[in-house]
């Protein structure tokens, strides 16, 4: 219970807190949806981009409700969980599960296009892809939480985060395959971590796409690697600022 109260509190806080701003909604899922309808239709293929959107969806809305992290230590709110007996990693995780609850929330909202995207559905499916969403989700707050932590602007913050995560989207396979790209871009292409969350996707919809993306196992075991080493590097963060704080 000392571990998992404090988790609940704050998960439970966050979507209190989100209900009472249902204009945050319009912003997450309104961009990425009209830039799938516009991209897609002028392509003429809204299949192709439609991965790319969940994906951008799932990013925009789990790494800027890390901003609330910025707001809580303004308010002070912050100060009064790190001098709370609740652990530092029960703190950390309540956050990230809070955000990543809600960016999971409004990427399943967009799970609703896919037969206008020209994909099957079925219950199966819808519970493969809900699955993977919420571990991109959880990897992406981790990030949030990480760069948040470290901030006090959250115009900063939200400067710092479009410069870092538009290019890594953009290389991800969200807007060309791998295997139309140049060999240096397939590298980098390779190393982006980014590139395994649309890959994961994209092979849930398409088992037989022959399109040079990685396999399924190995999307989901990086993007499950990289979500767990995120959220210990982010509670390490936050013991290293209570430590420095301390002294």
């Amino acid at each position: 219970m000392t571990f998992w109260l404090p988790v609940y509190t704050l998960w439970r806080r966050d979507l209190i807190r989100f209900w009472r701003e249902r204009t945050r909604v319009l912003g997450f899922l309104g961009t990425p949806l009209i830039f799938w309808l516009i991209v897609g239709s002028g392509f003429g293929d809204m299949g192709f981009y439609y991965p790319g959107t969940l994906t951008l969806t799932v990013m925009f809305s789990a790494i800027f409700s890390m901003m609330s992290l910025i707001e809580d230590r303004r308010e002070g709110f912050l100060l009064s969980m790190l001098v709370s007996p609740a652990p530092r990693a029960s703190m950390v995780l309540g956050k990230v599960l809070g955000s990543s609850t809600l960016a999971w929330l409004q990427s399943v909202v967009l799970l609703v296009f896919l037969p206008l995207a020209g994909y099957p559905v079925s219950l199966h499916l819808l519970a493969q892809l809900a699955a993977v969403l919420f571990l991109i989700a959880f990897t992406f707050t981790s990030l949030g939480f990480l760069f948040a932590w470290k901030m006090d602007s959250t115009q900063g913050f939200h400067a710092i985060m479009n410069l870092v995560l538009f290019p890594l989207w953009m290389v991800s396979g969200s807007l060309f395959s791998m295997q139309q790209a140049h060999g240096w871009m397939q590298w980098l292409m390779r190393v982006n971590p980014l590139t395994y969350s649309v890959a994961a996707i994209r092979r849930l919809l398409e088992p037989s796409v022959a399109d040079g993306s990685p396999a399924l196992a190995v999307s989901v075991a990086v993007t499950l690697g990289c979500g767990l080493a995120l959220w210990i590097a982010s509670t390490a963060a936050a013991s290293q600022k209570v430590s420095r704080s301390n002294a």
